[in-house]
């Protein structure tokens, strides 16, 4: 039997003209969501906003996460080369300011879909150039080459998930490695990337291991992070070992915060990109549903691109030059 989900953590789905628009719009372009694909429970209210994160590569992930709800397939179909100008056109359409792509994992392609994600920001850029673009990333089997190919089109923010602590990742992400999800992290922040991470909790983490798993994604230099409550699919996937009460969000956020993440959204209903915009944002005004800006006085937000930069005295260290590509990355 399912868990009832606590009084706290259940919210109404709105729905709406807005709603049915932006659905209306997906549909007529072709394209996929992660808000349907993952039955996001935050899918009326991003969509009610005009908001919504892109699914490339299809609908059918080459990967069988036990947490997952999008469907697995160990032969999906090829990527579609219209996509990445069909995603533009309905970025333009809702106008959105930060767009948020994702996709499905692609282990039968020879470079993961790392072209089709490079496409896709050529697209957004050509099409909403205002905009800023936030990537989602698979970790492309640990294949330098293809990760250093998403990162040559300079994302404003370069997410990859861990998901969750090492000890779960057999039985949550078999086909995932948690260093390896580090590495990639470490990779994007040395390549100057702005890096964003995620973890779900109440999977059955205890505190010291959510403790040693922020510490891993700082000396990862990872800057963004989320925290949010896990839900289980359906009840064939991994069941929920807890809820976890705002409280205790609240609290990681301040530990996060401590620790020297910019900026930390964590609240049972975050999800890795929901109120993206407002995130990348910080230390500007506060966003919502729990994130919150930096209180280190060592981090400076700078207007003209969006977020923080860290600051020593009066440097200001700003965004190096992409090196050369590289074809591999070490796990540390």
């Amino acid at each position: 039997m399912r868990p009832r989900l606590p009084i706290w953590f259940r919210q109404p789905l709105p729905a709406g003209a807005a709603a049915g628009r932006v659905k209306g719009l997906l549909e007529r372009q072709k394209l996929h969501t992660v808000c349907e694909g993952a039955k996001c429970p935050n899918r009326g209210a991003c969509w009610r906003d005009s908001a919504a994160a892109f699914l490339i590569l299809g609908n059918a992930c080459t990967r069988d996460c036990r947490f997952c709800a999008i469907p697995h397939d160990s032969h999906p179909a090829p990527p579609d080369p219209g996509e990445p100008a069909r995603l533009a056109e309905a970025a333009a359409a809702l106008s959105l300011r930060h767009v948020v792509v994702t996709s499905v994992t692609r282990d039968d392609l020879p470079d993961g879909g790392a072209a089709h994600f490079a496409a896709t920001i050529r697209a957004i850029r050509a099409r909403v150039p205002g905009a800023t673009v936030e990537v989602l990333v698979p970790d492309f089997q640990g294949d330098g080459n293809a990760l250093d190919r998403v990162l040559a089109e300079h994302p404003d923010v370069f997410n990859h998930n861990v998901e969750t602590v090492a000890r779960l990742h057999p039985p949550v992400r078999p086909q995932a490695d948690y260093r390896r999800s580090l590495a990639v992290l470490r990779h994007a922040s040395q390549a100057g990337a702005r890096t964003k991470s995620g973890l779900m909790l109440g999977l059955g983490e205890t505190d010291a291991e959510i403790a040693a798993t922020l510490r891993d994604l700082r000396a990862a230099g990872v800057a963004l992070l989320t925290l949010g409550q896990y839900l289980a699919p359906s009840p064939a996937h991994h069941p929920v070992a807890r809820f976890v009460p705002p409280a205790e969000f609240d609290r990681w956020r301040d530990e996060a915060l401590a620790l020297g993440f910019a900026s930390v959204a964590s609240a049972p209903h975050v999800r890795s990109s929901y109120h993206a915009e407002e995130l990348v944002a910080a230390p500007c005004p506060a966003g919502r549903d729990g994130a919150r800006p930096s209180k280190n006085p060592a981090e400076w937000c700078d207007p003209a691109d969006g977020g923080t930069t860290s600051v020593s005295s009066a440097l200001v260290l700003r965004k190096p030059s992409l090196p050369r590509p590289s074809s591999t990355f070490t796990a540390p």
